[in-house]
Parts: structure tokens; sequence; C-alpha cells
């Protein structure tokens, strides 16, 4: 490497490998060194300006926004801002290092106010990837159209001497795999043709309501609020004029369940109960149809629906047209005791372990910081400093990093699913995650399947874990740190019943029960012969 050489890659940060400097310093020789056409030049640096703060992707995304995709733009921008924040604020105080000269960058390619920020990674290549691996996500054809943009991004950094090449690598690397990783947070919404929008079960009659007469619906608007998507309520409005809306107050600490109890009260109650909310807020104002034995309708508006998507109310128009049709099906669900008190129900699932630890670590932070930003500091937090659970599961003692419940079969082949795959079934899904590597642990039941299937013959996952079916499941659970650990059900943690439980029992811990009840609760959802 020649004097020239060495005084460019001496600008690089000596965290990087030497032959990384090198092929640096190597790769913005040849480029500079490269004659084009003024008219060349300019396209570049108009690429490149024009993907500042991520406007060209804001663009794209309101163009998809614009012709229907909004789930595709939604997914592409929320990996943007992920990359991009991960990228400026962790990323490059990290890794840092200094620019290529500008001296040794031909004037006419020069950006009209070169960046100040350190070099590695590219905010705009993580920035590009992120968003085009988020579409491809969802629209693969959409995603290979983008692609060449992105690359594109990636290479105007180099073209006008704002990045040296491994910045620009690396910054397509951590957009793609943010990217990929948001694929096993909010799964992809793809369907084959042919493909059912529904789980099983068999359709059913229920009373219609073309109008809305005699449905009290409960809106939780503080469910998903961090969700790019159109105000549910309005569509009720416009679809269910004669429908009650009860928009919950959160200064008030309005709770779904007791709304639902009090219009259930009245002297004239309503015939349906609907909600508009997350998993949470759905397993609430399922548990009063289920005593009142009234249909429900459930419009999905939270963060991930989990239980709306399997019963096949995946949209808010999906629900109203199986209410206005009189269409449904009868569900399976789960009830969860605490040392004998009243049974809570339960939709999808119920745990102990990690995932409790990060519901209730997130819950404290969320109203500060947001959900995505609580979820990431909370998930942080679990994976330093979460201890495993001791367990009596039946006449067995285990201690477990995770021991989920689910109601109804699962996805095969993962330790923590988050929705069923069925809405009958007659059985409860077990699946124990023992103790062992905390990162092997939290890598297992991050990812799905496929991935997890892959990463276990690489020996970067646990082999194995413990799977079985029942109709239903006595635990015990011992404190941790002298404090009973919260059992999650559907998204929420029962911290004070947990405590509540274990005061009453004469051993260490608490006690809880829970058990299968087989087609409980009538749901309102399209029937099959009016699938697309």
């Amino acid at each position: 490497m020649g004097v020239r050489d060495v005084r460019v890659a001496v600008q690089r940060t000596r965290i990087l490998p030497a032959w990384v400097r090198r092929a640096d310093a190597s790769a913005t020789r040849r480029v500079n060194a490269r004659r084009t056409h003024p008219l060349v030049d300019r396209f570049w640096s108009r690429v490149s300006g024009f993907a500042d703060r991520g406007v060209l992707w804001w663009t794209i995304a309101g163009v998809l926004a614009v012709t229907g995709r909004r789930r595709i733009a939604a997914r592409g921008l929320g990996s943007l801002l992920v990359a991009s924040a991960l990228t400026n604020v962790i990323a490059k105080r990290v890794f840092g290092g200094d620019r290529p000269l500008l001296a040794d960058v031909p004037i006419a390619r020069r950006l009209p106010k070169p960046p100040i920020t350190p070099s590695f990674p590219s905010g705009h290549s993580a920035s590009a990837a992120a968003f085009v691996t988020g579409v491809a996500i969802e629209s693969p054809r959409l995603g290979a159209a983008l692609a060449p943009a992105a690359l594109g991004v990636g290479y105007s950094r180099l073209h006008t001497g704002a990045h040296w090449l491994s910045d620009v690598v690396g910054g397509l690397a951590l957009g793609a795999a943010v990217g990929g990783l948001g694929a096993v947070v909010v799964h992809p919404h793809r369907r084959a043709a042919g493909e059912s929008t529904a789980a099983s079960g068999t359709d059913r009659r229920l009373p219609a309501s073309p109008d809305g007469e005699g449905v009290f619906i409960v809106v939780n608007r503080s469910s998903g609020t961090s969700v790019l998507r159109s105000d549910p309520v309005r569509v009720l409005e416009r679809r269910l004029p004669r429908a009650e809306l009860h928009v919950l107050e959160d200064a008030a600490g309005d709770d779904p369940g007791a709304a639902a109890r009090r219009a259930l009260a009245r002297a004239e109650p309503p015939r349906i109960l609907g909600v508009c909310g997350g998993d949470g807020s759905v397993a609430a104002v399922a548990h009063e149809a289920r005593a009142a034995g009234v249909p429900l309708l459930v419009v999905p508006g939270g963060t991930f629906n989990h239980f709306a998507r399997a019963a096949g109310a995946a949209t808010v128009d999906l629900a109203v047209d199986g209410l206005q049709r009189g269409e449904g099906v009868r569900a399976d669900v789960a009830e969860l005791s605490f040392a004998g008190g009243p049974p809570i129900t339960v939709l999808n699932t119920a745990s102990v372990g990690l995932y409790p630890d990060f519901v209730a670590e997130r819950e404290r932070r969320e109203h500060r910081y947001g959900k995505w930003l609580a979820a990431v500091i909370a998930a942080n937090r679990v994976l330093r400093r979460s201890a495993p659970v001791n367990v009596v599961v039946g006449a067995r003692r285990a201690r477990v990093w995770s021991l989920y419940i689910g109601v109804g079969p699962n996805d095969p082949g993962i330790p923590a699913p988050m929705r069923r795959s069925r809405l009958d079934g007659g059985v409860l899904d077990v699946r124990v995650l023992h103790a062992g590597s905390r990162f092997r642990a939290a890598g297992t039941l991050a990812f799905g399947r496929r991935t997890s299937a892959v990463l276990r013959r690489m020996r970067l996952l646990p082999k194995r874990f413990e799977s079985y079916t029942t109709e239903s499941i006595d635990v015990l659970v011992r404190p941790r740190h002298g404090q009973p650990p919260g059992f999650a059900h559907d998204g929420e943690v029962a911290i004070e019943a947990t405590a509540d439980a274990s005061a009453r029992t004469a051993a260490p811990g608490y006690r809880t029960t829970v058990r299968i009840v087989p087609e409980a609760l009538d749901v309102y959802r399209p029937g099959r012969a009016h699938e697309s």
C-alpha cells in the first residue's frame, strides 16, 4: 500500500481489522480515480441528497399507502425507524471513525454540505436496506423492484465521498437484519391463493345486526398506539351507526371488562358485546361475554391482534361483515385460576418466565418512552438480569426459562408460539424451555420454527425443549429473589394476583390451574362461503 493509501487508511477507526481498512482505501482510490460525466456526478449527488432523513423512502411509503398498500408501507417505515435509531444513537457512537478525506474526492462529486457525524456505519445505507427488506417481507415483488434503489443509495455515498466501502456494507447489513428481525416480531401478512383467512372451526349462525342495533363496543384507544393504521372508530361509526361505542378514558382508569359488566347490568342490556383493542382488552371483554352468554365482536385495534387474526377477523371490515351477515364460529378458550380463585378467560397463551418479565418491564416504561422504545429497553434489561423460574408441573420439579401454555394447537417447533393455529381442538399446547444459557434461551424464544431449526443445527440454540398437549395443567411457581414472578395471559401480567395467591398458600410460591373449555365463545367472522 502506497503513501497515499496509508494516509487515507489511517483515518479509519482502529476497531476495524487492518484488512478492512486496506480494502476501504483501495475501493475509495478506485472510485475517486474513475472519470465520469458531470451529469452522472450530479445524479448520484441528488440521489444521496434525496435519501437524506429518509425522504426518498417516506415518499415511496406515501405512494404505497395511497395505492392501498398501507401494511407494506407501515412495515417498511417501521424497519427504517428502528434501523435509523440503532445506527445514529448506538452504532455510530460505538464504532465511529473518520470519513474519507475530501481532498481526495473530485470537486464535482462533493456534497453541498459534507456530513460531520461519525462514519461507521452508513445511516443512508442502513435506512435503505431496512425499508426495502421490510417491504420485501410483505411483498417480495415490490422488494425486488426497490432493491436497486437501495443499492443505488449505498453507492451514492461512495461516489460522493461521504463514506467508506465498509460503512456502506455495514449499513446495508444492519438495515437488512433489522428488517428481517421485524418479521419475527410482527409476522408478515401474505396469503397464498385459495388459503383461508380464518382459523379452523365450524361456521355458525349468530344474531345479525346490519346497522349495529343492540351492539355495545368497548374501544381501548391506548392499544396499538404506535401502529400505523386508519382509525377503526371511524369505520365503526360509518358502518354501524346505531352501535354504542364506549371509548375508555385513560385518566379515569377505566377497565374494558368493567365497562362491559356495567352495560350488561342495565335494564335493557346489549345483545352483542364488542371490543376494539389489543389481546388483553379482547380477553377481558370475552370473559364478560361468556358469563352473559352473548356473542363477541372482535375488532382489531391492538399492536398484534393475535386472536382477531386467528378467528378470521384480521381487519375492521371483516369483523363488521361477519356481524352484519350474522356469521361466526364457536371457539375454545382456557380458564386460568390462581390458588382456587375465580377463573380468568384466556384466548391465546398463558406463561411464566422471560415473557412475563419482559411485559412487566415494558409496561413500567411505556407511558414515558412509548411502547416500542420501552420494549427495546425492557428486552435489554430482561436479557441481562432475569433468572430462571422454579416450577412444579404436576409432580415434576423443573427450573425453566419459560413455560408456555397455548390455547389449542400452536405452531410446532418453537417454544413460545404467540398465536393459536386453530380455534378448536380441545387441548392445551404446553411448551417448556428448560434453564440453560441465557442468550441461547432468548434466541430460542425470538426466532421462528425454520430459523430456530437452522440455528440448532449450528449449535447456537438449545437442541430441544419439551412439548406436549393436555386438557388441564397444575403449576406451582416458586418465588424468585423473594418475590413471586408474574404469570402472563394474553399480553397482560397478573402481578397482584400472584402475590395474593402466594400469601394464601401454605407452601412458598403460588399455584395456578389452566384448563381448556371447548366451544365456549361465539365470535363473529365472515363465513367461508364469502372468503375471496
